[in-house]
């Protein structure tokens, strides 16, 4: 802890966010005034996010957990009593011992993602811990997982470029990101290359933020956007703005990429993806003939069925011109390759009794909860709000109901899945913790130490799972360790990209920049199988998926009119800061987006309460009548919380537990519905 008085110190952003926000943070004595961006920051440059400046609303907000609570009333009722820590501990360990005694350990089911992005509090004791009593494993593919694999099928590796180099780009394409509302520091780097001479062009299902703030916007239909970057390869070979050096040398397959491409031409494309063929041959002709040029890849055109492959076919594109390698040239889908620490010293998946246990993909907790065999008997939910983030909402809800399900919540907040647990667990904030945090797009790695004491009775989800395994009878030289210590552990490992980053630096001077002086990774030190960047996969076909970019139609069945995008909103990250009164009035409320074509031809008008359904549930929301959007596309922003909300539901009850045709991912934008005025 640092000393008392009037002062400023120093904070992470701790959300799942790419900015990872390095914080300057104004106390008074040990207690959290006001929140800003740390000016000495290379990306933050004193920036943040109106979500985080009043990140002290939510610590000392009103409503905080402070104390373990056991059910008292039926599931869903909300009705808790208090009980201490010695009470929770021993019913949870009686719980895990009983069902391991009687069901096995695979019948006990972690869930979690990154409600909290430190690596001790989201994959460090907490993975350890499960992996030491034999639970069944989750694979946590709710976010990135199909574009991560599509982007590795064609680079090799989750790593782009460095975002501080785009600067130099001269032509900047956005491609399914609404960078205003989730990227913000991007954005700061864009407006500098656009003072220097660049174009930004933004390519959304989505009239947005971004796309106001972009010299271009291209409106897609959603899920085409790999009929879109065919379109593109097609105008390019044919018009010969390629690359012929770059290619002979740093690629494989582009002969089949050649014949694939030939089936999309700017009118097919065109009537695929609802842009005028001449904006694609536009587009096309721009792209080729300006260099550097930049793609950032975003999380939206991934939630799709075919969202692997439309970012392995995007991730074509700067090979074909050459762009890797020149300053501010490529593209970024992510980079948390390059921060990669030691995972396995973190989470010892060494120490599973049994290595063959199962794995449970998140976006089909429901049916998991619901017909998993053997049953899933407890639930241990901790970074997460599964009743309201995960995909066909009724039938998760369904799951969670059930009388022999034991569910164990740790948590900031009495959220929505709290409400269906059997014990809730008060979590502290990353303020009053220390750990360690890594960007997925920037190149910087950060130490937090608290700033604050727990408060309360609250518990970091490293002391918690340290605590539990003590209380199993774990291994104490596994368990009975320091979060300096699991630091360490993460820094020892043989990532070149760290070299030169020790806990004693990152204590002295908050962050590190990773080790960018070595060769980069594209074009000479590709990692893919071949060495080169793949238009051909041998590995895709091996895994029975089309070996060159292809585009496949979406597979919701297409009975029901309008297609259905859920991104995200402006004032909350996925449902964090959903029982902020602030960011809720910023938001106001819930709307769906619908095309005036469409409102007309429903007898709808701007402000009508509507009814949105499917075969998975309803969902009841205002609708507002506008531009922004296609027609036949609704489109609405943000993961509002029930609990708490009169008269708000969770858009989650419409979407799929279908997965997307690569890495598990999840499909929450291919989703169809109809609409019908309340």
């Amino acid at each position: 802890m640092q000393q008392l008085g009037n002062r400023v110190v120093r904070s992470v952003c701790p959300f799942d966010c790419p900015d990872t926000c390095s914080l300057h943070v104004t106390m008074d004595n040990d207690r959290i005034v006001s929140i800003d961006g740390n000016p000495d920051h290379p990306v933050t440059q004193g920036a943040i996010c109106n979500k985080v400046r009043h990140l002290n609303e939510r610590v000392y907000h009103p409503d905080r957990l402070m104390y373990p609570m056991r059910r008292v009333g039926p599931k869903g009722s909300g009705q808790f009593e208090r009980i201490s820590w010695d009470e929770a501990v021993d019913e949870i360990t009686s719980r895990f011992h009983r069902t391991i005694r009687d069901q096995g350990a695979e019948a006990i089911l972690p869930y979690s993602f990154y409600g909290n992005m430190g690596i001790l509090n989201a994959e460090g004791m907490d993975r350890r811990f499960f992996h030491r009593l034999g639970a069944s494993r989750l694979d946590r593919t709710i976010c990135n997982a199909a574009g991560s694999q599509g982007f590795k099928y064609t680079m090799g590796a989750s790593a782009g470029i460095d975002p501080e180099d785009t600067v130099h780009s001269k032509l900047i394409l956005i491609w399914g990101c609404n960078l205003v509302s989730t990227n913000m520091h991007q954005v700061m780097y864009l407006n500098e290359a656009r003072k220097r001479g660049a174009t930004i062009i933004h390519i959304d299902v989505h009239r947005n933020r971004t796309s106001k703030w972009a010299d271009r916007f291209i409106a897609i239909q959603p899920g085409t956007d790999v009929a879109l970057a065919l379109g593109l390869i097609h105008v390019l070979i044919k018009e010969n703005l390629t690359d012929s050096d770059f290619i002979g040398k740093y690629t494989t397959g582009y002969e089949e990429l050649i014949a694939k491409a030939e089936e999309y031409p700017p009118e097919v494309v065109s009537g695929i993806t609802g842009i005028p063929a001449e904006e694609i041959v536009s587009l096309a002709r721009l792209y080729g003939s300006t260099s550097p040029s930049f793609i950032r890849i975003g999380n939206g055109l991934q939630h799709h069925d075919n969202g692997g492959m439309a970012v392995r076919a995007i991730a074509c594109l700067p090979a074909l011109t050459g762009q890797w390698g020149i300053q501010g040239g490529g593209a970024l889908k992510g980079n948390g390759w390059y921060g990669s620490v030691n995972s396995f010293a973190l989470e010892r998946p060494d120490l599973l009794p049994n290595r063959d246990v199962r794995t449970i993909n998140m976006n089909r907790l429901g049916e998991a909860l619901v017909s998993a065999r053997p049953a899933v008997q407890m639930l241990f939910v901790y970074n997460s709000n599964p009743a309201v983030v995960a995909p066909d909402q009724n039938q998760v809800r369904q799951g969670l109901m059930r009388d022999d399900l034991f569910t164990v919540v740790h948590d900031l907040f009495l959220t929505d899945t709290c409400r269906y647990a059997d014990l809730v667990l008060p979590a502290t904030s990353h303020f009053e913790n220390p750990d360690l945090f890594a960007s997925y797009w920037h190149l910087y790695m950060q130490l937090h130490e608290p700033i604050i004491e727990p408060m309360g009775e609250c518990k970091s989800n490293f002391t918690l799972f340290k605590e539990l395994g003590l209380r199993m009878g774990f291994e104490s030289e596994l368990f009975d360790i320091t979060e300096e210590q699991m630091i360490r552990q993460a820094l020892d490992y043989n990532n070149p990209y760290l070299e030169g980053i020790t806990y004693e630096k990152l204590q002295e001077f908050g962050w590190l920049k990773l080790n960018t002086a070595r060769p980069p990774l594209y074009p000479d030190r590709t990692p893919t199988p071949s060495g080169k960047i793949e238009f051909y996969s041998e590995t895709m076909r091996r895994a029975g998926l089309p070996p060159v970019p292809e585009y496949i139609p979406l597979r919701e069945k297409e009975d029901l009119p309008f297609l259905l995008v859920t991104g995200p909103n402006h004032s909350f990250i996925n449902s964090t800061f959903g029982n902020q009164e602030r960011l809720k009035k910023l938001e106001k409320q819930p709307v769906l987006d619908m095309h005036a074509d469409d409102a007309a031809e429903r007898g709808l008008e701007d402000g009508n309460r509507v009814r949105i359904w499917n075969d998975r549930g309803e969902c009841r929301i205002t609708v507002k009548v506008a531009d922004n959007v296609l027609p036949g596309v609704l489109v609405c922003q943000g993961l509002w919380w029930e609990n708490g909300s009169e008269g708000i539901q969770s858009v989650n009850s419409l979407t799929s537990q279908r997965l997307a045709d690569m890495g598990g991912g999840a499909t929450f934008f291919s989703t169809r519905v109809d609409i019908e005025k309340v």
